[in-house]
């Protein structure tokens, strides 16, 4: 039974006036700004149920407890980054505290390209917010009578989750879906349904890459057949979305047919109980339609009636041959997450430890308003991960990074921890931070 006084939606609204990439980038404060706009004039903050609220400021061990920083947190995260993480902690922490049934954190700069090792910006992200949130959350509920253990992220943003996807690639009580344009047509290039999981999460990552011109249809399916399905399966203690909405016909850099009301469709059937605003890019006439639409699903509330600026020939649809390749796609995917294949996970096993490698290009040049500090871009990291081959716990994993930023790139090695290390990774941590070999 839910309290009386318990907020059916939290929304937290953080624009980051003080930080751009350019001023003419199409990540800049009026992707926000027109949403807060159009919502008050909808009287949305007049809805029973909803609540706006302000965002939190990340710490540095918020980030740190998810990222490997090798020249500092404030290297790569200015002030609006750890609010715009704070706003999605604000969220997690209103849901897991009961305050509202589900939040939305609208917040930019965005940070689902952000992935484990962070040297600089990727794709206009410089750390993962939902992410920095997830772990906050399990870090807080440790002591709880339920603590959150397994958690589900779905991101529906148009490019790759990159970033999230790399950070959980080993952990099997993180379920990483992500549906987006094929990356063979748009950045980061990555994202292939074969990628599944470490050699220990195998099926814990699950891409949907979906061909370009994909309308509600695609989508929708794509979500029946495929998304829910293996959250069913999965059974998370919390389904959080990152919420990006660059597959919006209107959107200027992508290839996608979605609608506002497609996308509250889908937020219906995804049904998470923390969103976070990821990509979307047409300022005016995508933005306030869709996050208004998503808002009304999220609340309970009636989202038919939303009216987007109707283009010139209707509505697109979606191709039969389109929706005939999900329902292939589905199949195999189902298929193949249960059939482990640890080998084709990218790792080669070498005396009981997993071998990763990765080149990793950083490609955002971002500054603050006021110009008088620059983060670090156009960086190329080599990094290689060593994973143990641990049969009681998901094991240790060590990581050797070095890039091309000017000072302070050279290789170095960093040890993480998975959530529940068993003593003898514990044991061999503490040696290898000592100056032992693997």
């Amino acid at each position: 039974m839910i309290a009386q006084n318990r907020e059916k939606l939290g929304l937290i609204f953080f624009p980051a006036y003080d930080w751009a990439i350019s001023d003419t980038h199409p990540e800049r404060e009026e992707r926000l700004l027109y949403t807060h706009d159009q919502l008050r004039e909808e009287g949305i903050f007049d809805c029973p149920g909803l609540k706006e609220y302000r965002p939190m400021v990340a710490e540095p061990e918020d980030v740190l407890r998810v990222h490997i920083c090798p020249n500092g947190v404030e290297a790569v995260a200015a002030l609006p980054h750890l609010i715009s993480a704070g706003g999605a902690i604000k969220a997690g922490l209103l849901w897991a505290k009961k305050e509202t049934e589900k939040a939305f954190a609208l917040v930019r700069p965005p940070g689902h390209h952000a992935t484990l090792v962070v040297h600089g910006g990727r794709g206009f992200c410089n750390i993962n917010n939902e992410a920095i949130m997830i772990e906050r959350l399990r870090h807080e509920s440790r002591d709880w009578a339920k603590p959150i253990r397994k958690v589900a992220i779905v991101d529906t943003d148009c490019h790759h989750g990159d970033g999230t996807q790399d950070i959980y690639w080993h952990d099997p009580e993180t379920l990483f879906i992500s549906l987006h344009q094929d990356g063979r047509t748009l950045y980061p290039g990555s994202g292939a349904y074969e990628e599944m999981g470490g050699p220990k999460a195998w099926g814990s990552t699950i891409n949907v890459p979906l061909p370009p011109e994909t309308g509600d249809e695609g989508f929708l399916s794509a979500v029946k057949l495929i998304v829910r399905p293996v959250l069913d399966d999965f059974k998370p203690d919390l389904i959080v979305n990152s919420a990006g909405q660059d597959n919006h016909f209107t959107d200027p850099i992508t290839n996608m047919k979605l609608t506002a009301k497609g996308y509250a469709e889908m937020s219906t059937l995804i049904d998470p109980d923390v969103a976070v605003l990821e990509g979307g890019y047409a300022i005016q006439g995508a933005l306030p339609y869709t996050n208004l639409a998503i808002i009304l699903a999220m609340a309970g509330l009636d989202w038919t009636k939303v009216k987007e600026p109707q283009p010139k020939h209707g509505f697109p649809t979606t191709k039969k041959e389109t929706l005939d390749y999900v329902k292939r796609l589905a199949e195999t995917i189902h298929q193949r997450r249960k059939n482990p294949i640890p080998v084709q996970s990218g790792s080669v096993l070498r005396q009981g430890w997993w071998e990763r490698s990765r080149r990793i290009f950083y490609d955002t040049h971002a500054v603050t308003r006021d110009k008088e500090k620059e983060w670090p871009s156009y960086i190329n990291e080599e990094r290689q991960e060593f994973l143990r081959d641990c049969p009681d716990c998901p094991g240790l994993l060590v990581v050797d990074t070095s890039s091309s930023v000017p000072k302070g790139g050279e290789r170095r090695r960093f040890v993480k921890f998975p959530r529940e290390a068993c003593p003898k990774c514990r044991e061999r941590a503490d040696a290898i931070q000592n100056g032992a070999s693997l």
